[in-house]
């Protein structure tokens, strides 16, 4: 086997390999610098997207509050109204029933007035027939 006789180091050979480690470097601090300007960009764009989103979102439940609000305010409404008018009917039957039961309550009052003054007066009677 043939052994290669070993070139040894100049500083002509130093400063070659100095250069291309340096440009390198140089190209390694460019590539570095693209993918931050690059994600930056992206991150912005993530952002901005994001933002609108959310806000259209905010605006979409803005809008569904105001339905839901004024759903329930009709509702509640209309419940207030029937209760009302529920309520008006039951005060309106009560009036009829207690007008009812004083009429009926007079008719007893009055039924045993007369029977009083009858009974009294079929004893009367009777007591002077007596005597």
């Amino acid at each position: 086997m043939a052994v290669m006789a070993r070139e040894g180091w100049t500083d002509e050979r130093l400063d070659d390999l100095n250069q291309k480690v340096d440009a390198g470097f140089a190209e390694t601090k460019l590539e570095f610098r693209a993918v931050r300007s690059e994600m930056k960009a992206e991150f912005q764009a993530v952002r901005a997207e994001m933002k609108a989103e959310f806000q259209a979102v905010r605006a979409e439940m803005k809008s569904e509050f105001r339905a839901v609000r004024a759903e329930m305010r009709n509702e509640f409404q209309a419940v207030r109204a029937e209760m009302k008018s529920e309520f008006q009917a039951v005060r309106v039957e009560l009036g009829g029933q207690i007008a009812a039961l004083q009429r009926m309550t007079f008719q007893l009052f009055a039924g045993m007035m007369v029977t009083l003054v009858l009974g009294f007066g079929g004893m009367i009677v009777a007591l002077l027939s007596q005597s």
